[in-house]
């Protein structure tokens, strides 16, 4: 691969084996790695300190690291470090299973940031120094310059503020991508910040490499490992039913004159309810759409393909295995639709609230007053994490969660009557949809929304238990503005941990 992927001759001496480099790291360092969605993270480096770790506990020897990176990551990372026990401290967000069992057993540290933070944070010193960034690139250039891979993250930060820095050049990702990144060099800590030059989905504000001076790069590892591609399952009757009351509800809002008729930029989360509202994209009446998101995925390229999406801005591909080859195949085709952005662009508050994103994210429960809990199930077993939903909720033109209305075969009510746990206040939640129908929060007090998501949204196994217990609220209540009974709030939850089933006994 060298000479093709690694075209500057001063970079290309310094290749060596996956195991060299990561001899580099050493024991309590703090590592920024690149990846998001699990799309564009170092593979090869984090295998071979995990087994460095290994071999360090086997002789008695500690040793584990710090990890920053930009969102989840996949096995060969997060999992197999965690698997040797090699992690101290994480942020800012996780899905490995491995790894969220040592935080919820307390044995790994986790910070759970919204995304958009982080490369402020770690530019403005909170979160202390950065020794070492591992990040995954697709080619270096003639100059030097480092085209990024399928995800971009936090990968500008890292490479800017770490000691040093080792590259994996990964030939599996396709050599098409070169042009498809803006990365925009413009931010600054106050007092020095200026206006982001951007205004629309498209506009392009950057260049398309990353810039890193080559005095800090120590070691390059080639390698052709194909990204964490999840496969996702075919939307379900829930899922569709879902995405058909939210499909309604945003053609009810063109009809109303409050949304144009393409809609404005969308903004998506992962998973299957997504993809199913993508799909319901596809039949529906809004052409010429835009997205400026944080992931792509399966469902946006197929919108992207159709033409009914004009473009589509994020940080990172989030894909099944089958699109992931599919868009290697066709990277060309698509690059002129595509821009991958720093997810402190992507994911930009001030730049959400200008171009007026439509904001669709799942939630593990929301109460009757419409707090959301998206991270930690019965309000202390973290999950993954907030990921950029809040980035987006709190700023956006229109902020929509979804959910199914129940879970674990209906034992569980995604509908409570107090979040065990609250990522998004009622304040930043606008709607809630479930596949029994959607609630319109918007300029409605506490008690009114409390009317509105239990008839709408709650299942009907739980309805009358939701309106009785807010009944009973209103009149025993201390107070009546989100009318409470303290000793009855999270008893829903209790009875889950002590019987596994939110339903009476």
């Amino acid at each position: 691969m060298t000479g093709g992927r690694i075209r500057n001759a001063a970079l290309a001496a310094r290749v060596m084996s996956a195991e060299d480099a990561a001899a580099l790291i050493l024991p309590g360092s703090t590592i920024g790695m690149s990846g998001f969605t699990g799309s564009g993270y170092p593979k090869a480096v984090p295998m071979a300190l995990a087994r460095r770790i290994e071999a360090e506990h086997a002789a008695g020897r500690p040793f584990k690291v710090s990890i920053w990176t930009g969102a989840s990551t996949g096995p060969e990372l997060d999992g197999a470090l965690a698997k040797a026990d090699g992690i101290e401290f994480r942020l800012p967000y996780n899905s490995d299973p491995v790894a969220r069992e040592k935080i919820n057993r307390g044995t790994m540290e986790y910070l759970d940031m919204h995304l958009s933070q982080v490369a402020p944070a770690a530019w403005q010193g909170f979160l202390g120094p950065l020794d070492t960034a591992v990040i995954e690139i697709s080619a270096i250039r003639e100059d030097g310059g480092l085209v990024p891979s399928s995800s971009v993250g936090n990968n500008k930060t890292w490479l800017d503020r770490a000691e040093r820095v080792i590259l994996e050049v990964n030939s599996w990702q396709s050599d098409a991508l070169e042009g498809m990144h803006d990365i925009y060099y413009g931010t600054a800590l106050p007092p020095h910040r200026v206006p982001i030059p951007l205004s629309r989905t498209d506009d392009r504000i950057g260049g398309p490499v990353l810039l890193c001076d080559p005095a800090k790069i120590v070691a390059i590892v080639e390698t052709a490992t194909p990204d964490r591609n999840a496969p996702f399952a075919g939307p379900d009757a829930t899922s569709k039913a879902i995405a058909g009351h939210l499909l309604e509800f945003l053609q009810h809002e063109v009809k109303k004159g409050r949304l144009p008729a393409g809609l404005l930029p969308l903004q998506s989360g992962v998973g299957n309810i997504a993809n199913a509202v993508m799909s319901g994209l596809l039949d529906s009446p809004f052409d010429t759409m835009t997205a400026y998101t944080e992931v792509i995925q399966d469902g946006m390229l197929d919108l992207l393909e159709s033409g009914k999406l004009h473009v589509a801005s994020a940080t990172a591909f989030s894909l099944s295995p089958d699109a992931a080859l599919k868009l290697n195949d066709r990277m060309a085709e698509f690059r002129g639709k595509i821009i991958l952005r720093p997810q402190e662009i992507s994911n930009h508050p001030e730049l959400i609230r200008r171009l007026g994103c439509i904001a669709m994210n799942g939630l593990i429960e929301a109460d009757i007053y419409g707090n959301v809990n998206s991270t930690q199930i019965m309000g202390s077993y973290i999950q993954n994490g907030i990921g950029g939903s809040g980035d987006f909720a709190r700023n956006a033109f229109i902020s929509i969660f979804m959910t199914p209305s129940t879970a674990k075969g209906g034992k569980i009510s995604s509908i409570v009557p107090h979040a065990s746990h609250v990522d998004h206040i009622t304040q930043d939640v606008q709607v809630i949809v479930t596949e029994r129908g959607l609630a319109d929060l918007r300029g409605l007090s506490p008690k009114q929304r409390a009317r509105v998501i239990i008839e709408n949204c709650a299942h009907p196994t739980y309805r009358d238990a939701l309106a009785d217990y807010f009944r009973r609220a209103i009149v025993g209540s201390y107070g009546q503005q989100s009318p409470t009974l303290l000793n009855e709030a999270l008893s829903w939850h209790q009875r889950y941990v002590e019987t596994g089933s939110m339903l009476p006994r």
